[in-house]
């Protein structure tokens, strides 16, 4: 069948240059291509202590085969504890080492979670420049999210609780082009903080055009939330997406059309293929992989005043955004041994209760201080020291390897000193991923 020269293009377009007149030859690139690294420094590093969590974690499993603990009020906290370690632990770095193997680092029409797993589909585009897409999307009814920090976090869980209305409750971190989302947008529906419509944007790098040579200004992502509930891939809590997220694209389209008359639109239709997966939660998406573009230019919109300035010290501490999930782990981890040691040694002293000869009392010492000195570790952490960092990687390293070594040797198991041992090795974990790295790596005057 004889295409129609109208679709040519379709076809791919005619290469001009003349044939070889001589028998190829082959060179390889100069070494500043061909020699570039696959793996930084530092990467190889985090990796490195990775590797040692995955054996230590493997021994420590092996000494509770081997000597157990028997049946006591611990188990049904041990189970808790196991769920929150393997959901907000262990799980999201497994994730984030096999993502670096099999996800490509490049432009597929899919966000990225901040553990690198595919997440939202690219679904929507935008022409115009930042102003317009604020001015466009206030006059379709839609509401800024609030930034993801720690004064938000805490009130969408009170919200979530008390089922009370947080219409600019924040949205979690999706990546495009190695960036966060640049801003989004929601609307929440009767009220209810567990169901929302929200869109995430992304600016396009200068230059940058979509497979095919197509021009946009921005990228988006739209989904809508019909409940909360545990991810199939993390088991963590966290919103589940409706499968059908063309229908979501097209309310998105429809609303500011409806508001906004000027704004003209474009498809390109087969931008990808139609395909039925899941996201970053294990939720199913499916799309007819068409991609609406949205022009606002006609808007001219003036730059709006979008910052609120920070009135008091309170302020300005909750205005930094939200420490990754891991570091967060690694604090609550540190903070419970902390407080099991010290418990520990009060019931010893003040209720006369000799310490098990299992933990001695040389060894809850040592671990008493190690916890604080993870605590304090940590707090240098949250305050973007790379040497913090470093230093609690090798510390957790040193305690794991010698609390195991001690195990080994004991007739049993004291409970206390497993736990300690077990928090040690998921600190380690936690924090040789790439979200502590890169928040170490931030401006601390930022």
């Amino acid at each position: 069948m004889r295409m129609d020269p109208a679709d040519d293009w379709r076809r791919g377009d005619a290469v001009e240059t003349p044939r070889p007149t001589s028998p190829p030859t082959f060179e390889l690139a100069p070494d500043d291509v061909s020699g570039t690294p696959l793996w930084p420094v530092q990467q190889i590093v985090d990796g490195a202590f990775f590797v040692i969590g995955t054996v230590l974690v493997m021994w420590l499993g092996w000494i509770v085969v081997t000597v157990g603990l028997g049946d006591g009020w611990y188990v049904i906290a041990s189970v808790f504890l196991f769920w929150v370690l393997l959901a907000y632990v262990g799980l999201p770095r497994l994730q984030e080492v096999l993502s670096k193997v099999y996800v490509p680092d490049y432009f597929i029409g899919r966000s990225l979670t901040d553990i690198g797993v595919l997440g939202d589909p690219i679904n929507l585009a935008v022409d115009g420049n930042e102003a317009d897409i604020h001015a466009a999307m206030l006059r379709a009814g839609w509401t800024r999210a609030d930034e993801l920090t720690i004064r938000s976090s805490w009130r969408i869980v009170v919200s979530s609780v008390l089922r009370r209305p947080y219409p600019e409750a924040p949205v979690s971190s999706l990546f495009l082009f190695g960036q966060r989302q640049a801003f989004a947008y929601q609307q929440e529906v009767d009220g209810n903080p567990a169901q929302r419509h929200h869109v995430r944007f992304w600016p396009v790098p200068d230059g940058w055009k979509l497979p095919g040579g197509f021009e946009v200004e921005w990228l988006a992502a739209a989904t809508y939330d019909r409940a909360v509930g545990i991810s199939l891939f993390t088991l963590q809590v966290t919103h589940r997406v409706d499968a059908d997220i063309d229908i979501e694209r097209d309310y998105v389209v429809d609303t500011v059309r409806y508001a906004v008359p000027d704004a003209s639109l474009r498809v390109i239709k087969d931008y990808s293929s139609a395909f039925t997966t899941r996201n970053g939660g294990g939720d199913v998406v499916r799309t007819d992989g068409s991609l609406p573009i949205l022009d606002l230019t006609t808007l001219r919109a003036p730059a709006p005043d979008l910052v609120q300035p920070a009135t008091d010290a309170l302020s300005r501490a909750g205005s930094h955004r939200v420490p990754p999930p891991t570091l967060l782990a690694a604090a609550a981890m540190s903070i419970g041994k902390a407080a099991a040691t010290l418990a520990t040694v009060l019931v010893a002293v003040f209720l006369g209760d000799s310490v098990p000869t299992t933990a001695s009392a040389r060894e809850i010492t040592v671990m008493g201080l190690s916890a604080l000195c993870l605590i304090g570790l940590w707090v240098f952490m949250l305050a973007h020291h790379a040497w913090a960092r470093t230093a609690l990687l090798v510390v957790c390293t040193a305690e794991a390897v010698t609390q195991l070594v001690d195990l080994s040797a004991a007739p049993e198991a004291h409970f206390l000193v497993l736990t300690s041992t077990a928090i040690t090795v998921l600190i380690l974990i936690a924090v040789s991923s790439d979200g502590a790295r890169r928040w170490v790596g931030l401006d601390r005057r930022a």
